[in-house]
């Protein structure tokens, strides 16, 4: 099996790729235009390295995972971040139409939970029933790149799925990120670092699902996933930040003092997001198997390796 993946560099594609290789499917691995060379270089500014990347690939399956994902960091650009989010995924669903002949491979487009925003509670669990409610720059991106290569599903016969992801957690991930972050400030607490930790909203309620989990979603939609249609990718379960702390210090075994830090508090955050796996797991038989808790400490073992 022939496989494209964008975004193979960052924290999720990274893992899909090692998954990918385990078993033994020909990886043409996609990276940002200052990746290394372990990289195939694309830009989803720019059509023609998308071109040529697509057509040397000749993909069986295309997993577009490359785009802008650290929400701060599109509500600060969000021009850039249409650009790249929902134009680039445009011009990537014309290379793969235009660059693989009459037959279409599957396209698995790495949607976001953001596109539900803040919910009523008889909304919970998210399902894929209800409708886009995006409030930030991210979420809009993401809902607008959807409708698009839904439409260009039925206008065009692109074999696209969905997969709305919600927290992802794992080792490797960015210290941008909340649970990554905890981590790291623990790690260097426990090595010897002023006992001090800064946190945001720590009432804010996740679905957390470990990224080795949701690869094994995304590879289950390629092979079994119904064509135009959106999945949830999550645990079901909705745990606190506050939660994932108390675990956190746990496993660190160290004693800390918690501060807040009104840098890390986001504006107009939503509460709680927790889905509904229902849909994916009655289609495809995928269900999520790695406990928090395990997530946790290989997060933390990973943070203490990397100080």
């Amino acid at each position: 099996m022939r496989v494209l993946v964008t975004g193979a560099s960052g924290f999720v594609g990274r893992h899909l790729v090692e998954a990918l290789r385990r078993e033994n499917a020909a990886v043409v691995a996609c990276g940002g235009p200052n990746d290394g060379s372990e990289y195939v270089k694309i830009d989803l500014r720019d059509a023609d390295s998308l071109q040529s990347a697509v057509g040397a690939a000749r993909p069986d399956v295309v997993f577009h995972l490359a785009a802008q994902s650290f929400v701060p960091a599109a509500v600060a650009s969000p021009v850039s971040t249409y650009d790249v989010n929902i134009l680039g995924t445009a011009r990537l669903a014309e290379a793969v139409r235009t660059c693989t002949g009459d037959v279409s491979p599957r396209f698995i487009f790495a949607s976001s939970a953001e596109v539900y925003g803040p919910r009523e509670p008889h909304d919970y669990p998210l399902h894929e029933a209800l409708e886009r409610r995006p409030v930030n720059p991210y979420g809009a991106s993401k809902a607008s790149a959807e409708l698009m290569l839904l439409a260009d599903a039925h206008a065009f016969g692109l074999d696209v799925v969905i997969a709305r992801g919600f927290n992802q957690v794992g080792p490797g991930q960015s210290e941008r990120f909340v649970v990554p972050s905890l981590a790291t400030q623990l790690a260097g607490i426990a090595g010897g670092a002023e006992p001090q930790m800064y946190v945001g909203n720590l009432g804010a309620a996740r679905d957390f699902l470990d990224v080795r989990d949701a690869v094994e979603a995304y590879l289950t939609l390629a092979r079994r996933g119904e064509g135009a249609q959106i999945y949830n990718v999550c645990s079901g379960r909705a745990v606190t930040v506050r939660d994932v702390l108390r675990e956190l210090i746990s496993i660190a075994r160290v004693a800390v003092e918690v501060r807040e830090d009104p840098a890390r508090m986001r504006a107009g955050e939503t509460m709680l997001s927790v889905g509904s796996p229902a849909k994916v797991r009655d289609a495809t038989g995928w269900q999520a198997h790695i406990p928090l808790k395990q997530s946790l400490e290989d997060i933390y073992e990973h943070a203490r390796a990397h100080l």
